[in-house]
């Protein structure tokens, strides 16, 4: 998978606003545009995983749809949050999840 921010002359919708926005994932600003979900600003952004599973291993979107739930993070002190199904919002403070530990997947 190739993570890549389309450019709005390159949108074939033509329509899309290009809003910028900035998240804060584990204390550092990732920027995004206005109607990204959080998975999509990370993944824009370079960053593939953002939790870790019972055995350690990273996790980031798998599904993409919110069915497996391996990009669950904190937003704004709200746990178990899907980043693929939550809309980025300006100003958003997301902190990464770990299950290491936890017993085997």
């Amino acid at each position: 998978m190739n993570a890549r921010l389309v450019r709005r002359e390159d949108d074939a919708a033509g329509r899309r606003p290009d809003t910028p926005i900035e998240i804060t994932m584990d204390g550092l600003p990732v920027a995004g545009v206005a109607g990204q979900t959080i998975a999509g600003v990370l993944l824009a952004g370079g960053r593939r995983a953002w939790r870790q599973g019972p055995s350690g291993a990273p996790r980031g979107v798998f599904c993409g749809i919110g069915v497996c739930f391996d990009c669950l993070v904190t937003v704004n002190d709200d746990r178990d949050v899907r980043a693929c199904r939550r809309r980025a919002q300006d100003g958003d403070i997301v902190v990464s999840q770990s299950r290491a530990g936890a017993g085997h997947e």
